[in-house]
Parts: C-alpha cells; structure tokens; sequence
C-alpha cells in the first residue's frame, strides 16, 4: 500500500508502517500546500493520508475521493507519543477503502472489528468512541 504522511506528523513515524512505501508531503515538495489541494494531488499517487489534523475530517468531503484518511489522536505530534499508534495503524490500513476516514486513537483498545476506531463513509462523520468529554 502506498501511505502519503502529512507534515505535521513526525517523519520517523514512516519507519514504523514496515510492509508499505512511504513518503512524506516534504519529500514529495508539497509542503504549505492546504488539504483540498494536497489530497488532490495525494490521491492520483497513493493509497492513504495518514495525518494528525483532526479538523480535516470535517474541512473536506471525502466520499468521492480516490484516497482513504487515516487521523491519528495522540497527545501530540511528537515521535514518541506516535509510536504507541502503529499497531494499530497497521491492522486498520489493510481495511480502507477509498473515501473513508480512519480514526486511531491512543486511549482506544487496538481495532479488532474497528467498531470504535472507524469512521466508515466519509458523509457519516461521527465519533464512535465511548469516551465521555466532560
């Protein structure tokens, strides 16, 4: 599967998605470009847009797109909250499809019929998390 990571997400973190060709947004110059255009370009070249940027789910429009969207919910954006993630991140990517969003979140329990971690169909943004936010 080929993966696109987006700029904010530490570049190390390709390291850990072994089994897929990687690249970043840096290395394929498309840095400051804004996610309608960025996925734009991402879906004719890859598979997945594996990001941090929890607001682009509900910025873009997702279900006609050739590209799947996997968001990452850590603590932060750094390598070593990151880490904890790619398990999981490795089970959901072999169930994408094209159009949907994908959400890996650090306080969840690793997907294993990803009914708390996926957002199926990009038109039905939802959390499905059990999580209270009070």
């Amino acid at each position: 599967m080929k993966l696109l990571i987006d700029e904010c997400v530490d570049c190390r973190f390709a390291g850990t998605l072994s089994g897929h060709v990687v690249k970043t947004v840096p290395q394929m110059g498309w840095t400051a470009i804004k996610n309608g255009q960025l996925l734009s370009l991402a879906e004719g070249e890859f598979d997945v847009f594996i990001t941090v940027d929890r607001g682009l789910p509900s910025q873009q429009n997702l279900s006609r797109r050739k590209i799947a969207v996997l968001v990452m919910r850590a603590k932060t954006n750094r390598l070593v909250d990151l880490e904890p993630l790619a398990p999981k991140v490795l089970v959901v990517l072999s169930k994408l499809k094209p159009g949907s969003i994908v959400v890996v979140d650090e306080d969840e329990s690793p997907p294993q019929n990803m009914r708390s971690d996926i957002v199926a169909d990009a038109p039905k943004r939802r959390k499905l998390s059990a999580r209270s936010t009070a």
